[in-house]
């Protein structure tokens, strides 16, 4: 196997860890991804998941998966299980897998042991008081007047505190560290809390609760991890995280925690704990709504998981948080997606066609091909007849300068079929096209000796004679503008990170986010699986849904294409 330490570094973490190994302070890698199990992983999580199994993966180490479910407020099986469907949706192997939960017992054996050395303590005071005593960033704290109990006392209260003596918040246990720190979260962090939720795993054998800052470093030193590799804002805890694995006493050779910047999308949110306020609202249909930026949705709305490692290896591991535009995962969906999927016809706007000049009894079959490119793929027998449907973005009474799609006296070719003219239009009573009159070039027809004819426009278009009506679903970004707040991260009261919520957010949504068209596919497209894939001519990339039946097939658009016209029209 290649040296570990001959490896080109790609980035910054890569060059600590080759370091770390030159060096000697390890000599292999063992990562672990950690996520809490109070919600699905979104797209954010997803650049901390590549960064810790791809650096495993690249060093040729090993990467856990571990669930930190300390909090059982918010913590369910489903989510647990959702998430490991999804880091095997990306391809990824974890070595072992844990539970914080796992390690209660010895967690609780932990905090004994430092009480015993004096270096833990039980604090009644209230929340309130708390928050008042531990300080500002220009002011010290003040020492808790309990602080200085003795062992056997500290021993007493926190063994009644885990019989479940106290109400919730009653008590705590405090780290004994220094109230005048400058770095706030040293200042003696909590360690235990009372919460009389029942546990997803361990039921109601637990009423305290071990504080991540406290949980987190420690059972990364039990494991054997060598990296703890976290996001940006964990960089102020760094010490408290080192604090915490010296005096648990559990490992000669401590993690090292390296901080890199979050991954932020324009327009998209990336807090659980708002995602979930969408879901509990009702603003979303749930965690799976294409909308999301969870991979369980997207997933359902198509996405390859190719295309979330090529735009995770775009947006690469940087130290500095920054914006990243949606449109660079689109395009990574796009070429993902270019070579794999059919091509199809639909029609999500339609307006009808009427050959004038067609028999009304002749129907005509097209040979298509399902993919330019990959004449593997195959092709398909398409009808085509009196009666058609095609966008009606695509008929324009007056056409302006450079719109060669179809107007009164216009030709254009309907895809792999005939050359078209339109000759009338119907309105109805409120100025509405409802109908199109056109002629046929009966010579025109593609592959015959007649098709070599040109006109400039080519129109994609869906026989009335074997139509399915269908819906469709479209999707923009679920904020109606960019809102940092949504992404910013805040430390509370007892030193734990959690991200800010701007007070208007739920008014700050995009009321366009969906819109719901009804329309018509081919009758081959409606017959495919649920999570079937297809690039609609001209219209973009989408995804059979999953509350498609058989009268009605649903469909997600995954991506649109990119429009020239519209790149015209914008001028």
């Amino acid at each position: 196997m290649e040296n570990n330490t001959e490896r080109r570094p790609a980035n910054f973490i890569e060059e600590f860890v080759a370091q770390d190994l030159a060096s000697g302070r390890f000599d292999h890698v063992h990562t672990r991804f950690p996520p809490e199990p109070n919600g699905y992983l979104h797209i954010g999580h997803c650049k901390a998941l590549c960064v810790d199994f791809g650096i495993a993966e690249k060093f040729g180490g090993s990467c856990n998966l571990r669930f930190d479910d300390t909090n059982p407020t918010k913590e369910e099986t489903a989510f647990v299980e959702g998430i490991q469907r999804d880091i095997e949706w990306l391809g990824y192997k974890w070595d072992k897998l844990y539970f914080a939960s796992d390690f209660f017992d010895r967690l609780y054996e932990i905090a004994k042991d430092m009480i015993r050395r004096g270096v833990a303590y039980v604090d009644d005071q209230t929340p309130e008081e708390m928050r008042k005593n531990r300080g500002t960033l220009t002011q010290p704290g003040v020492n808790s007047p309990y602080r200085e109990r003795s062992v056997e006392e500290n021993l007493d209260l926190f063994e009644r505190m885990k019989n479940g003596e106290f109400e919730e918040g009653a008590r705590v246990l405090r780290a004994k560290i220094d109230m005048a720190n400058p770095n706030v979260l040293l200042r003696d962090p909590t360690m235990y809390r009372i919460n009389r939720h029942s546990h997803h795993r361990t039921g109601d054998k637990w009423c305290i609760y071990p504080m991540y800052d406290f949980q987190h470093p420690i059972q990364d030193a039990i494991e054997g991890i060598t990296h703890s590799l976290c996001s940006l804002e964990y960089e102020i805890h760094r010490p408290l995280y080192d604090w915490f694995v010296n005096h648990a006493g559990v490992t000669d050779q401590p993690p090292r925690q390296i901080e890199f910047a979050r991954l932020n999308i324009e327009r998209t949110v990336m807090s659980k704990r708002l995602l979930r306020r969408l879901v509990e609202e009702h603003a979303v249909s749930g965690w799976d709504d294409p909308r999301m930026p969870t991979l369980v949705a997207m997933r359902r709305r198509g996405y390859p998981a190719a295309a979330i490692h090529d735009f995770m290896g775009r947006v690469g591991v940087a130290k500095a948080d920054s914006m990243v535009q949606g449109a660079l995962l689109d395009q990574c969906v796009r070429e993902a997606l270019a070579d794999t999927a059919p091509r199809a016809m639909a029609v999500i706007d339609p307006v009808k066609v009427v050959l004038t000049n067609w028999p009304e009894d002749k129907l005509d079959v097209l040979t298509i091909e399902n993919h330019p490119d990959h004449p593997e793929m195959g092709a398909r027998e398409v009808k085509f007849g009196r009666e058609l449907y095609i966008e009606r973005e695509d008929f324009m009474e007056e056409p302006v300068k450079k719109f060669f799609r179809m107007a009164p006296g216009k030709e254009v070719r309907l895809k792999g079929a005939y050359i078209v003219k339109c000759e009338d239009y119907v309105k109805d009573e409120n100025g509405n096209i409802t109908e199109l009159h056109c002629t046929v070039d009966m010579d025109s027809r593609s592959g015959s000796e007649g098709s070599n004819r040109k006109v400039k426009g080519t129109l994609h278009w869906v026989s009335a004679a074997d139509a399915v009506p269908c819906e469709y679903r479209l999707y923009e970004p679920i904020l109606a503008e960019d809102e940092p707040e949504a992404n910013a991260v805040e430390v509370d009261e007892n030193g734990d990170t959690v991200e800010a919520a701007p007070v208007d957010f739920m008014d700050r949504l995009n009321p366009n986010s969906l819109t719901v068209k009804r329309g018509f596919c081919e009758s081959w497209i409606a017959a495919h699986d649920v999570g079937a894939v297809f690039q609609f001519l001209r219209m973009g990339y989408f995804c059979k849904d999953k509350d498609s039946t058989e009268a009605n097939p649903v469909f997600n658009r995954t991506v649109p294409l990119k429009d020239s016209w519209a790149k015209e029209a914008k001028k």
